[in-house]
């Protein structure tokens, strides 16, 4: 499924308007608040669902080669977050919503994880 159509679905806040959406493929889903997990587990091309807003979670996704992360319960990175992640072309969107509301949302739009 494109990141674009997602976005509009979920109705998320694209904070990276500088990288373009269309054209992005999302493989799968994670969602985890534990940077090692992530590492560890999470497929490329997975759109990561987190809390956490600091920078490593810019690495973490550049070195998973993420297609892009959700911010979940309306958490907002610090401008100097954003700017890396536009740097290292990671698209940030952002839920109002809680992580488990975007997770199921994203099932049920047939976005699965490794295990599913």
């Amino acid at each position: 499924m494109k990141l674009d159509e997602i976005c509009r679905r979920l109705v998320l806040e694209h904070l990276t308007a500088e990288l373009p959406l269309d054209g992005v493929e999302v493989t799968s889903g994670f969602a985890s608040d534990l940077l090692s997990d992530v590492l560890s587990n999470a497929d490329r091309g997975s759109v990561l669902v987190t809390v956490q807003v600091h920078l490593n979670v810019i690495a973490v996704a550049v070195h998973a080669d993420l297609a892009a992360v959700v911010f979940a319960a309306g958490r907002r990175p610090e401008e100097s977050v954003r700017l890396k992640a536009i740097e290292e072309r990671i698209p940030l969107l952002v839920s109002a919503e809680p992580a488990f509301e975007v997770v199921g949302k994203l099932y049920a739009m047939g976005i699965r994880g490794r295990h599913a």
